[in-house]
């Protein structure tokens, strides 16, 4: 049963708080820790009587107000209000399943990007997008929260979804990584980033969970449901958390058929092949750029899309690719221009490349 603010507010005046303390409280449940004037704006207190109301609910034991820049206010433990309300009536007992799901995942404007309080509400729902996932997953994380994903990691490589894995130690040093039979479990590949780092976790190029690491001065986070803003994340993952960090367990293939998430990796692979005077066959599985719609392309191919048309090494870091990157695929019915995320002047943008063979 769920309750909407303004019967929440009433259970809580008939549990014994005034109407200005119940508004208070939910919009301290809602705000999580928020400066007082804050608070003010958001609840319909007036401003004169905000730090009676809320001095009176940190007497009680709701909240608790501390200093930081300016003053603030948070909810408290929730034990010993729990314990009284669900002595009451049902409509108590709805009351405290609200607030525990409001002090757990504190209310957010509906949009494509959100800011949460709580690293706990972020950890949450990175494991739910991992496990949705139907392609892809880039995850950034300190060994002390790697449990807290390791099923959900373990759930989406299993049903074959490519998941990177950088995994980041306090000290940098290798005693406290993961084995490489648990590895194998969670992941297609792990690299080893011997510096802190914030908490990252990236889905099939639409959603991102991030918050910034241990020793940031506010705890907040930042969830993304965007394939735009999330780009942004992605570059962030591949350019500081991947790409310049030595592998410490792969699962991937090194002869084909090679199978590529990213189709940066992949040209630089193939571009030597193919200057060299090899025949590279490749399926691409993606989307046509002008329908949307799901389109396989399969064929020989002949040349690589590149900004400026440099040649390309296959040392080259992926940053050095920050312009157009394709490949061009000759068919049965014609050649097709191939892109990664995002493309718009190729026929098609490419979600999975498999290099079937190399002669």
């Amino acid at each position: 049963m769920s309750v909407d603010r303004r019967e929440l507010t009433e259970i809580l005046e008939e549990a014994g708080l005034s109407p200005y303390q119940a508004d208070a409280y939910v919009t301290v449940l809602e705000l999580g820790a928020a400066p007082v004037t804050r608070v003010a704006d958001a609840s319909d207190v007036p401003d004169p009587r905000i730090y009676d109301v809320l001095r009176d609910l940190a007497d009680d034991g709701y909240i608790e107000t501390y200093e930081q820049e300016s003053l603030y206010a948070r909810a408290n433990d929730l034990d010993s209000i729990v314990d009284d309300l669900t002595s009451r009536a049902s409509r108590f007992t709805a009351a405290t399943e609200e607030i525990e799901r409001r002090w757990n995942e504190p209310s957010v404007e509906q949009s494509t990007v959100s800011i949460v309080t709580r690293f706990e509400t972020v950890v949450k729902n990175a494991a739910e997008f991992v496990r949705e996932a139907d392609s892809q997953v880039n995850v950034s994380l300190g060994v002390d929260q790697f449990d807290r994903l390791r099923d959900a990691l373990r759930d989406a490589t299993d049903r074959g979804v490519r998941v990177n894995l950088s995994i980041h130690t306090p000290d940098g040093g290798t005693e406290a990584l993961p084995d490489e039979e648990t590895l194998g479990e969670v992941c297609s590949e792990a690299r080893h980033r011997r510096l802190p780092s914030p908490f990252a976790v990236i889905v099939d190029r639409t959603k991102t969970c991030f918050a910034p690491h241990a020793g940031s001065t506010n705890e907040y986070g930042v969830l993304v449901d965007d394939r735009t803003h999330t780009y942004v994340f992605q570059w962030y993952f591949l350019t500081t958390q991947w790409d310049t960090w030595e592998p410490i367990y792969s699962a991937v293939d090194d002869e084909p058929p090679i199978e590529y998430i990213d189709i940066r990796y992949c040209v630089r692979d193939v571009a030597p092949l193919i200057r060299d005077g090899a025949t590279v066959r490749v399926r691409i599985e993606g989307a046509d750029t002008e329908t949307g719609v799901d389109r396989v392309v399969e064929g020989t191919a002949s040349d690589v899309l590149v900004t400026g048309g440099r040649n390309i090494s296959g040392t080259d870091p992926v940053a050095s690719y920050g312009g157009q990157i394709g490949l061009v695929v000759e068919t049965d019915d014609g050649p097709v221009e191939v892109g990664g995320w995002g493309a718009m002047v190729e026929a098609v943008e490419a979600h999975r490349i498999t290099v079937v063979d190399v002669t």
